[in-house]
Parts: structure tokens; sequence; C-alpha cells
């Protein structure tokens, strides 16, 4: 009899990483657990915008979004503190899709595959047990052959394994935080906006059901100065841009408290950790100016399963599989990280956003290549 307990795989955490990687997996004919701490649908901290690179995936694993009439985004604007804006068009673009409507239907299309989805439940504790995975799970012990860490930006298991970037103190790169709105807006469907503000950026593009989201990030510190009151923040600080001032001026809110999130890291991260391989955002945060993270996490599933299935059938080692993972992992993705990190020191500085955007209006080479670096291609 089968153990109810012993899975193929397990999958800690249900963003679009764990979602996809479940989909895939059951597709397949794996037993597959998959578990997240929330109840779908939720909200999510995410900039909300998909690059058209993950298009096919996404209709490849059931999710059709060819044909659900979403926003598709074209072009891209980049404004200063003081009002200097940049206006290119944006190749490939992208589609508008808020997360709390695609992590259900992903949740509910792994769940027709065949995955096992618990929600409500927390990953305590991975251990590796003699060839096997143990993990921890509100008490209970579950095992499985493979486990897929994607447990998005920040988790208490980060620090439970120990892992570099978490015991970090607070710096340039590990201490922001996230804050998201979806509201009622003007502008075109077809353009994403990024507007500049002291240690900070905000993006705003088109979602369904004529709803914008408003995601912006900023340091702890910024939030420190403002009384620890977002609204405040608001005021005093992001509305220093005309283009803010005007939003969170005459914009209706969907829902009037934010959903926010803290502690964000862009700190580089390991992809392999005590044998599980870490997927999405767990393995690897890029900057949000870049609109993809979205996409890295879907492709970065992809990845996962396709190093994976080798070795569950029986064909390759856990380390060939982890070395294959980790090494197409850093192929694709090693560079946009990087060219992420080099942006965004532009960004959030009031003179060097104001020429970047000079620059980018004179050259418009220059924004076409930045654009190029922080996209990939269909896979």
């Amino acid at each position: 009899m089968q153990d109810p307990n012993r899975y193929d795989v397990i999958i800690a955490g249900g963003g679009l990483a764990g979602l996809s990687a479940a989909i895939q997996l059951a597709e397949k004919r794996y037993r597959v657990a998959l578990i997240e701490k929330n109840y779908y649908p939720f909200h999510r901290v995410c900039g909300e915008y998909i690059s058209e690179e993950s298009r096919p995936f996404l209709e490849r694993i059931g999710i059709p979004v060819s044909s659900m009439s979403l926003p598709e985004i074209r072009r891209l604007r980049v404004t200063a503190p003081d009002g200097s804006a940049l206006l290119s068009s944006l190749q490939p673009g992208g589609f508008g899709i808020s997360r709390y409507r695609l992590d259900a239907l992903m949740a509910s299309q792994a769940k027709l595959a065949g995955a096992t989805v618990m929600e409500g439940l927390k990953v305590q504790d991975i251990r590796y047990v003699n060839g096997w995975m143990e993990v921890q799970v509100n008490g209970m012990m579950l095992s499985s052959r493979l486990v897929l860490g994607c447990f998005g930006k920040r988790s208490s298991l980060d620090l439970k394994m120990n892992r570099s970037f978490a015991q970090e103190k607070p710096g340039k790169l590990n201490n922001f935080i996230g804050v998201k709105y979806h509201i009622q807006w003007d502008d075109p469907e077809d353009l994403i906006s990024l507007h500049n503000f002291k240690d900070g950026y905000c993006g705003i593009s088109r979602i369904e059901e004529e709803q914008y989201c408003l995601c912006y990030l900023t340091t702890a510190n910024n939030l420190g100065l403002s009384n620890n009151s977002i609204r405040q923040m608001e005021t005093t600080i992001l509305s220093v841009n005309p283009y803010l001032e005007r939003i969170f001026r005459e914009a209706k809110k969907i829902r009037q408290e934010p959903v926010s999130i803290a502690q964000v890291s862009f700190a580089p991260k390991s992809q392999l950790e005590n044998h599980v391989l870490m997927v999405g955002d767990a393995a690897g945060l890029i900057t949000p100016l870049c609109g993809n993270g979205m996409s890295m996490a879907l492709h970065a599933s992809y990845l996962a399963v396709q190093a994976g299935l080798p070795f569950l059938e029986g064909v390759c080692s856990r380390t060939e599989m982890e070395t294959a993972y980790v090494n197409n992992w850093r192929h694709f993705f090693a560079s946009r990280l990087r060219a992420g990190r080099m942006i965004q020191s532009f960004f959030g500085d009031p003179w060097l956003s104001k020429g970047l955007i000079f620059a980018g209006n004179k050259f418009p080479g220059v924004t076409r290549w930045l654009i190029g670096k922080t996209h990939g291609k269909i896979y």
C-alpha cells in the first residue's frame, strides 16, 4: 500500500514557481504535494506584469492567457522625481494579470493535474536523511525523493537553513520594503510606468477588469523617516514626483489597505541548499523595475522540472541533477540579475535617474539595450 505521507516531489511554497512546477510534474503522473501557508485566492506584493517570453509556457500548462482579454503592454515610461520623463517602446512587451487571479487559476490547474495542494499549512523544516527528503509540516512529517524550495522572497526557512543572505546585517541590498495597491486610474492600457522618488521607485500598469496595479519598492529607512506610516511616506516622499502626487491624490483604491512585505533582499542567493532545489525568488530576486520576476519564476520552474525528471526516472544521480539545475539557472539568469542590480543603482537617486532619462532620450539605443539585458527568450 502507498504511504500517504510519502511523495515523489514536495514543493515548499505555492507562488508562480511552485504552482507551475506542480502542474508540470503532476502531468507526468508523479505524486506531488504543494504546501502553501495561505488559502487561494489571496493578494501578494507583485508588479503583476509578465513578459511575452512566458506566454507560450503558460498556455502549455493549461492557463489560457491568450483568450482572457488581458491588457497587452507595449510601451515603457520612466520618470525622475522632478517630473522629467522617458517614453520608449517595450520589446517584446508583456501582459498584465493580478496574482489574485493567476495564482487561483494555477492552483486549480495543479489540482486538476493530480497534485495534492495543501493550503493553510507551513513548512517548518526540511532535512536530507539517507537519500530521502524529510519535510516537517505543522507537526506532520512528510517525505519525498525531491524537494523544491519555492517559498518566495524571504521565509523563516531561510533562517532555519542558515542561508547566507538571511544572516547578513541590513544593508543596501537587503533592507527594502514592497507595497502594492489595486487602483482605478487613467493611464493608457498598453503603458507600464516606473516613477522614481528618493530611494525608491513605483510601477503602475493595467491588469484585468480595468484595474491597475500600483506597486513600489523603497528602503526601510524611508519608512522610518515617516514615523513608520506608509501613508505619510507616500505623502512626504513618493509624492515629490509630480506623477505620483497626482496618482495618490486622484486615484481610487480598490482596497484601502495595501499589501506589504519587509526585509526584501536583492543580495545573491544560492540555488541549492542541503539538496533542496531553490526556484523562483528563493533562488534569486531580480529588481522589480525590470518587470521580469514573474517570468523568471515560471522559467526557473521549467528548468527545475527538466533537471528533476531524469533523477525521478532513475537515469541520473542526485548530484548530476543538482549540478544540471544550478548550471542552467546561472546560464539563463545570472547576467539578468547583475543587470538588474546595475540599473537599480540609477533608480531612486534623483540625479542619476534624471541622467539616465536624459541619456535614454538622447540615445534611444541605450534604453533598448537595457530592456534587452533584463528579458529572456521564449522557453
